[in-house]
């Protein structure tokens, strides 16, 4: 099981990619990804992680 510091992490590389990518700010960032994970019935962290394998496809 993911450790709170290694799921912090997850999300944190999420944020900075939504920033990035979209040019979101930090709670915007957050405020998406939470919304999403809501949506969807799902953990942030998961949410997160989604994000960032989908963002390795697309390199």
């Amino acid at each position: 099981m993911e450790n709170e510091l290694e799921q912090r992490k997850v999300i944190d590389r999420a944020k900075r990619l939504l920033m990035d990518k979209r040019g979101m700010s930090e709670n915007d960032a957050y405020a998406a990804l939470r919304k999403r994970a809501m949506d969807q019935g799902a953990k942030v962290a998961e949410i997160a992680r989604q994000l960032l394998a989908m963002a390795d496809l697309l390199r």
